[in-house]
Formats: structure tokens, C-alpha cells, sequence
């Protein structure tokens, strides 16, 4: 009778771990949407692990070779004149590729793997290093600090931790190919298709994004770049163009490759003026830069239209586009490296 006890409360905490670990799937495969995603596994790994400190690090671009802490982490005090970041191809990720587990930094040691370079990371005296694995890779690591009732984790826990971790491998893995599908991988940028997604839920959304504001840009005479200095400087100018677009907006915001040299930006900010000032800095940016292309100074300018969300105007993605195309239009017309912002 006396030991039917303890083995019905493992039981049942068994059970109880299995429901939350089906929330936790639930919740983490709940959006695509990598930002919030992030967002979703500190709050469990801090709720469920009891811990103080999370962070998490990630691949900052699809092709990257090294994980970079994200910067929504929490607890941690983080020194920003270091880089915390671990390469792809340090021993530490091939040591959890190989052998799947969650590790103390002395356990690493145990493993006869090296930790030089890793500075920075080891300054934060995590408790425990969990990799994300998926398909044969690692796709992230989360970084725990200490718990709350400062106790180590047991073998049970951490058999814990690697169940959440395995669902969000997957639902990071799922995110990154929604991104592959959904981004211009030259410019880094959202194709065509994602903007009409994402702006009829705006549309359909304007409680929430009332007044949100549209951005379209296009390279001015980008033509006679690729006919002077070759196509390939020419995809340099996009690059540099788009990474400008990346540096003024917010995480909320949506860049977007329209054509070629054509370009759309989802402002999610109320009113005209503050559209006006993010497509200014940006016409201003792209108008003083210098592109250095094999010793050769190339300079580019940039037009502008804008317009803001019409509620009598705007009944679909089509009319709010064809809208600002026509606030570009103007400012080609009028000389080009301008903005204009289109009038009801």
C-alpha cells in the first residue's frame, strides 16, 4: 500500500505533463509568425521550467552560418558591445547534433568539447544548454539561467525539457520554411503573394490597423544601372536598397519585393506624417549612400509614393495599391527622388 502511492503520483503527474506538453504543441504550431513564435517559447520555458532567465539562440537569416541570441531574451544582463553568437560548425553544435541532450557547461567539458569563443556565452552562467533539433539539425539552442527554487534539474526534468524543446524545433523548422516559401531570398524581402495575404487581413483587420499606412518605392532609371555596370551590380543596388528598407521599420512592419526595382511597405503606425517621415528618411538614406562596385562609386535615388488607409476608399487590396502607384506615378513625374503622398 505504501509504495502504490508514490507510483500514483508519478502517474499522475505523467499525465498531467503530457496534457501540458499538448498545450504547449498547441500553442507553439499556433502562428508562423517567427517573431511571435520566439515570443510563445520564452513564456512557456520560463512558466513550465521555472526559471528566471531565457533567451534563445537562433539563425538571425535563413542562410546564416552562425546562431545569434534573439533579442527578445529575458533576465539576462546582456553586454551589447559583445557578440553572443555560436558558429555552425563550433564543436559545441556538432557535440548536439551528435549526441541529442540537454547539457551543463561542465557536462560540455565532460564531453572533451571545447568551448573557446564562446566568451561571451559562458559570462551568462546558464544552468542548462538545450538544442533544438530537427530533420538532422540543429536549428537553435535555448539558454536557461537559474531556477526559480535554485534546485538542479533532475533526469526527469530534463527529459521534460527536451519534449518541449523537440516541439519547438518543429515549430521553428515549420516557420523557417513558411519563410523560405514567403521570402525573395537575393533581397530578404516578402514576394508579392505574402503582401496580398497579409494586407487583406489588414483590410479585414482595421479596428487593429486602423490608419495603417502604404509605402511604394521604385528605383529611379535602375536601367541604365544594370546597362553601365552589369547586372550583377545591379543586384547589389537591391540588396543595399532592401537592407535599407530592413533598418526603418519596425518588426511589424512588412517589406515587400512588388517587382523588380519596385518596392512596398506595410507601415502598422497611425497617420500621414509618420509614413512621410520613415519614406523621407529612407529617399535621403538611398540619396547620400555610395555603392562601391569593383572600385567604381555608384550613387541611386529612390521615389516615393504614400498613401494611408481610406475606409471609404479602400475596399480592397487592389484599390489601395492601384491608390498608391498613383502617388509614385506623381513623383516620377515631377523629377523623380521625391515623395508624394496621394490625396484622397
Amino acid at each position: 500500500m505504501t509504495e502504490s502511492i508514490p507510483n500514483t503520483k508519478q502517474l499522475e503527474k505523467q499525465i498531467y505533463d503530457l496534457r501540458e506538453l499538448f498545450e504547449i504543441s498547441k500553442s507553439l504550431n499556433s502562428t508562423l509568425d517567427f517573431t511571435i513564435l520566439i515570443d510563445s517559447l520564452l513564456l512557456i520555458c520560463m512558466a513550465q521550467l521555472k526559471v528566471l532567465k531565457v533567451g534563445l539562440f537562433v539563425r538571425k537569416h535563413l542562410d546564416s552560418d552562425e546562431f545569434s541570441l534573439h533579442r527578445n531574451y529575458t533576465g539576462f544582463e546582456i553586454d551589447h558591445t559583445l557578440t553572443y553568437a555560436i558558429p555552425e560548425n563550433h564543436e559545441v553544435v556538432k557535440l548536439f547534433t551528435r549526441k541529442y541532450d540537454c547539457y551543463t557547461l561542465d557536462s560540455i567539458r565532460n564531453e572533451a568539447v571545447s568551448l573557446e569563443g564562446l566568451g561571451p556565452i559562458i559570462n551568462l552562467n546558464p544552468s542548462l544548454l538545450v538544442p533544438l533539433h530537427a530533420q538532422g539539425k540543429i536549428n537553435g539552442i535555448i539558454l536557461l539561467g537559474e531556477r526559480i527554487d535554485e534546485d538542479e534539474f533532475d533526469s526527469y526534468e530534463k527529459e521534460y525539457i527536451l519534449n518541449v524543446a523537440t516541439l519547438a524545433s518543429i515549430a521553428i523548422n515549420n516557420a523557417n520554411l513558411f519563410e523560405i516559401a514567403t521570402t525573395d531570398m537575393m533581397t530578404k524581402l516578402k514576394l508579392k503573394h505574402y503582401l496580398y495575404t497579409i494586407l487583406n487581413e489588414w483590410l479585414e483587420n482595421v479596428k487593429i490597423n486602423q490608419d495603417f499606412s502604404m509605402l511604394m518605392f521604385d528605383i529611379d532609371l535602375f536601367k541604365r544601372v544594370n546597362d553601365t555596370y552589369g547586372h550583377t551590380c545591379g543586384d547589389m543596388v537591391l540588396k543595399y536598397v532592401a537592407q535599407v528598407f530592413l533598418d526603418n521599420i519596425r518588426s511589424s512592419d512588412v517589406a515587400v519585393r512588388y517587382g523588380g526595382e519596385e518596392f512596398i511597405i506595410l507601415i502598422a503606425r497611425p497617420g500621414k506624417n509618420m509614413a512621410m517621415k520613415i519614406a523621407e528618411r529612407i529617399r535621403k538614406t538611398i540619396e547620400t549612400s555610395e555603392i562601391i562596385y569593383k572600385g567604381q562609386s555608384v550613387r541611386i535615388t529612390i521615389s516615393c509614393g504614400v498613401t494611408c488607409y481610406e475606409r471609404d476608399l479602400d475596399f480592397s487590396a487592389d484599390i489601395m495599391i492601384e491608390r498608391v502607384d498613383k502617388a509614385l506615378y506623381q513623383s516620377k513625374q515631377a523629377g523623380r527622388n521625391r515623395v508624394t503622398f496621394l490625396k484622397k
